[in-house]
């Protein structure tokens, strides 16, 4: 992988990131927060953008000194051998079957706004995007990563425009927030939610031999998007507090009253053009985690096998069978995509406090607050998602023993190996 002609730059990375985390969410999330936290939302997405941010610099800098196609899973198993690193692999891996399906679901319902499309298209569209993720992930991630600079500018550019035109009526930035009585609850639960919308920065730390300069360019590359993300969503929700509650896209109704219509052309665009941005860096990210394990004889080398992109088109194509055979599963039986998005979040939050701990070990003592004040937001994290943790520590617990047996055995065969040439 080391030897790809093609490489990204800081504010590649930066778009790439940014619109990695805006993505499928960016016009949802908000709305999903406030039916939750109803105005308390608000301060929801403020505490997760100040409390995420010593998340990002300390993936940042474990990214930036240690490049590698395994992410967070090599952090691990450098700070705490094979078998956890390959556990924490492997619990991404399990992302899949879960976290691809609500990416595109939501990607469908902005190309369901745009078009106006009956719910029987549903699946067709849905297996449209598996093959267009193939295409554009077949030559590489450069291949489409100026084009995301572009779409995250837009974005940006939206909804600053919506800000600017929406008008303050009562001058205070929570409206009515003092009217509705505080429940530290509601805000937790919406805290668990919103998690959704920075799942992402991880991915960028398997990406990081795709960088130029990795040791250079990563650190400003993930805190511009982490910032930008948080102060984005922060607008969104601030446009969407007094809206009623409605089964449709709250952000289009908001977007028709301050343009005078052309808001299911304009958000529908945006939201299908940022949903397939999403699942795309991911499906290349998976893409790189199943040929790192592959490497690492976890997986079988069936998948060790690159491409003339130097692309692992095999391990491509297996995870987008994975996502497809899930997705059809997903759309004939009865989902709710709050459930997927709480179980999704709650997978990564083992990953981000597994990498965290890895740093304890990795990265020096004067990181160490920081890396402190990141495993408390995971553990808060955690207690917001309640029962939805269940997932993912169910997963922990099958695989770990199971890997743990793997290397005993490997190490088990080796010394016998050794014994008998020593014989």
């Amino acid at each position: 992988m080391h030897d790809a002609n093609n490489k990204i730059g800081r504010w590649q990375g930066a778009g790439l990131l940014t619109t990695t985390l805006l993505g499928t969410s960016v016009f949802i999330l908000p709305q999903m927060t406030i039916n939750t936290a109803g105005h308390w939302a608000m301060i929801s997405w403020l505490v997760l953008t100040v409390a995420i941010l010593p998340v990002a610099m300390v993936f940042a800098k474990l990214s930036s000194r240690y490049p590698h196609a395994g992410g967070p899973a090599y952090f691990v198993e450098k700070a705490f051998g094979k078998s956890a690193g390959r556990t924490i692999g492997l619990l991404f891996l399990f992302v899949v079957p879960i976290g691809a399906p609500a990416a595109i679901i939501m990607t469908y319902w902005f190309i369901e706004t745009l078009f106006g499309l009956s719910p029987d298209w549903a699946l067709s569209v849905q297996l449209g995007i598996i093959a267009l993720l193939f295409a554009l992930n077949y030559r590489g991630i450069q291949f489409s990563s100026t084009l995301q600079l572009i779409l995250t500018l837009v974005i940006t550019l939206v909804v600053i425009a919506m800000l600017a035109g929406q008008p303050v009526a009562s001058g205070e930035l929570i409206p009515e927030a003092t009217s509705t009585p505080f429940d530290m609850n509601p805000m937790l639960a919406a805290m668990g939610i919103a998690f959704w919308s920075f799942l992402g920065i991880e991915a960028i730390s398997h990406l990081a031999d795709d960088f130029k300069n990795p040791g250079r360019d990563l650190v400003p590359a993930i805190m511009t998007g982490t910032i930008l993300v948080g102060l984005i969503y922060l607008g969104c929700t601030w446009l969407l507090i007094d809206t009623p509650v409605s089964d449709s896209l709250s952000m289009v109704i908001v977007f028709d009253q301050i343009f005078s219509g052309g808001g299911a052309a304009v958000i529908g665009a945006l939201g299908v053009a940022g949903g397939l941005a999403t699942v795309n860096v991911y499906t290349a990210s998976l893409a790189r985690l199943t040929w790192s394990l592959s490497n690492d004889k976890v997986l079988p080398g069936y998948f060790q096998s690159l491409n003339q992109h130097n692309v692992p088109q095999r391990a491509l194509q297996c995870v987008l069978i994975v996502m497809t055979l899930t997705l059809v599963i997903t759309h004939y039986g009865a989902y709710n995509l709050e459930d997927l998005i709480g179980w999704v979040n709650g997978v990564f939050v083992l990953i981000y406090l597994a990498s965290m701990l890895a740093a304890v070990r990795l990265l020096s003592v004067k990181h160490r607050p920081l890396v402190m004040l990141s495993c408390l937001f995971c553990a808060t994290i955690a207690v917001g998602l309640g029962t939805k943790m269940l997932y993912a520590l169910g997963l922990f617990c099958v695989c770990a023993p199971l890997l743990w047996y793997q290397q005993r055995l490997a190490t088990n065969r080796a010394e016998r190996r050794l014994q008998r040439g020593a014989n």
